[in-house]
């Protein structure tokens, strides 16, 4: 079964980049208790058909991704029942990279050993390929998805309680997924990687530690662990307090191999739990191109890398300060916004719309998250908002 044919979406315009019809002014407004029942109803469909498709894939070990296979091992830390707020998941990703599988395969023996949290699902998968990028490519992202959702159906695994980490190769993966997928995790942990062409401002959200040992020269490793704390630092103070959190240990005695004195990495991670509806987005568009981040998209023909996007919600005004993209698609729900009530947009320094926004059968069918993986609930609020030289404003807003 491919599961990533799961769900027809509607909204052919909001999934291929095409004209997309105003959500029809006949069409029945949605109470918050309506639209609430109705989320709930999609979720659980969701979750059915998802416990369906995955469960074999789930009982062999192996998920599957068009062309390429992901094996994978686990184990259970801590109490077997899970909590009452579910369990923990820590995604582990090995070392190795561009070298025969039978490096990567002692490497990936060698992260089983590694972590041992005091609760929560461990979680180490084997890399489905020998590259020396295997951990940050395309295929990737639907792999991660399906671990989580796989891991929340059949292991009582709170999706808001879903770490990843990752040592030497995989810290090279863990430069790139933590703010690729930043909106996916809780908290996110690097080792002895290498950064690459990674950006950080995607991460202001999300908790991410930084281990390296001073003496990590290879590649320049370990200066470049130290540049890109002091960037964190300097988006930190630009940002304000409570945002871009992040630890960094240089120990300065040890080279590639940190003497596990990196595992301090499971308990500074586990205070934490994902920021499911910040208030404030960046969004920078990484190589591996994304549709949605948090409650903003784009549509597919807008996707390009390196686009940034930076919008804030204010009690009731949704503000896009800067937009690379022609259009944004905002997702509102009433824990962004008091839905009853008028709603002000604001692009660039212009007001384009105040109003009430109607909650919508419609727009709850056609997610922002077009993940087949994706186990968030849908917002009941859709809004286009699409950059127009030849209005006042210089924007126009429509309802999808």
């Amino acid at each position: 079964m491919q599961t990533r044919h799961i769900f027809a979406f509607m909204a052919a315009g909001l999934m291929f980049g095409g004209a997309v019809s105003t959500a029809s002014a006949a069409e029945k407004a949605l109470t918050r208790a309506a639209s609430d029942a109705r989320s709930k109803t999609i979720v659980e469909e969701r979750r059915a058909k998802l416990r369906q498709a995955l469960a074999d894939e789930w009982k062999n070990h192996e998920f599957t991704n068009g062309e390429y296979r992901m094996k994978f091992w686990d184990t259970i830390y801590g109490p077997k029942e899970a909590p009452a707020d579910g369990r923990s998941l820590y995604i582990s990703l090995h070392g190795g990279g561009g070298a025969p599988p039978e490096v990567n395969d002692q490497q990936w023996e060698n992260q089983k050993r590694l972590y041992s949290p005091a609760e929560g699902l461990y979680f180490v998968p084997r890399s489905p390929t020998d590259s020396w990028n295997m951990w940050h490519q395309e295929y990737m992202d639907d792999f991660l998805r399906k671990a989580i959702a796989a891991a929340v159906l059949f292991e009582g695994v709170n999706p808001d309680k879903v770490y990843i980490l990752g040592y030497s190769a995989g810290g090279d993966g863990l430069y790139q997924l933590a703010p690729r997928l930043a909106d996916h995790w809780a908290a996110a942990s690097m080792m002895a990687g290498h950064p690459g062409d990674a950006r950080p401002e995607s991460l202001r959200n999300l908790p991410f530690a930084i281990y390296m040992g001073g003496q990590d020269a290879a590649y320049d490793r370990n200066s470049l662990a130290r540049q890109y704390s002091t960037t964190l630092d300097r988006l930190a103070i630009a940002e304000g307090e409570g945002t871009y959190i992040h630890d960094t240990h240089i120990y300065e005695d040890c080279g590639h191999w940190m003497l596990r004195r990196d595992t301090i990495a499971i308990p500074w991670m586990a205070q934490f739990t994902r920021n499911v509806y910040p208030k404030r987005v960046i969004w920078v568009q990484d190589d591996v191109l994304r549709d949605n981040f948090y409650w903003l998209g784009v549509p597919e023909i807008h996707r390009r890398a390196g686009a940034r996007i930076v919008a804030e919600i204010d009690g009731q005004t949704v503000r896009i300060e800067e937009s690379d993209s022609p259009v944004v698609l905002v997702g509102l729900n009433d824990g962004l916004v008091d839905l009853d009530k008028p709603v002000t947009v604001v692009f660039g320094d212009k007001t384009v719309a105040t109003k009430r926004f109607r909650r919508t059968a419609s727009a709850l069918a056609q997610p922002l998250n077009r993940s087949a993986y994706s186990l968030d609930a849908p917002y009941p609020v859709l809004l286009k908002i699409e950059k127009d030289a030849n209005t006042k404003a210089g924007a126009t807003v429509s309802q999808l």
